[in-house]
């Protein structure tokens, strides 16, 4: 449907593995900033440009409140909440990028099956 594929275009996301910052843009622009929690040295966040493939509320356990999983290569990568809010700000997860549960609820209910989702 086209309301949706607008949608999904309107929001963009910038991860930011230097600062383990997550930015989502709108229309654009900068529109909000959330501190995240990365990959492990070992099994680090991998780099490019994805999209959000699959969306699950409350998947639980680490995962947190909510689920973005991205078309990354070579594993099952996304974008989630954390049961460990001590880990937001290091270099932890075997991959993906977490946030504080209130954080990936915000950006859940914004983004949409479809948007672009660059890690650098």
């Amino acid at each position: 449907d086209y309301e949706g594929l607008y949608r999904a275009l309107r929001y963009s996301i910038t991860v930011n593995t230097a600062i383990k910052k997550l930015t989502l843009f709108k229309d654009g622009k900068a529109f909000k900033s959330y501190p995240i929690a990365i990959g492990k040295p070992s099994t680090p966040t991998p780099k490019g440009t994805f999209k959000i493939i699959n969306k699950a509320v409350n998947p639980g356990g680490p995962l947190g409140a909510r689920w973005m999983g991205l078309n990354a290569p070579n594993g099952d990568y996304g974008i989630h909440g954390t049961n460990n809010p001590s880990s937001i700000g290091k270099a932890v997860s075997n991959g993906c990028i977490r946030t504080y549960n209130n954080n990936v609820i915000e950006i859940f209910n914004l983004v949409h099956i479809g948007t672009i989702v660059t890690i650098v």
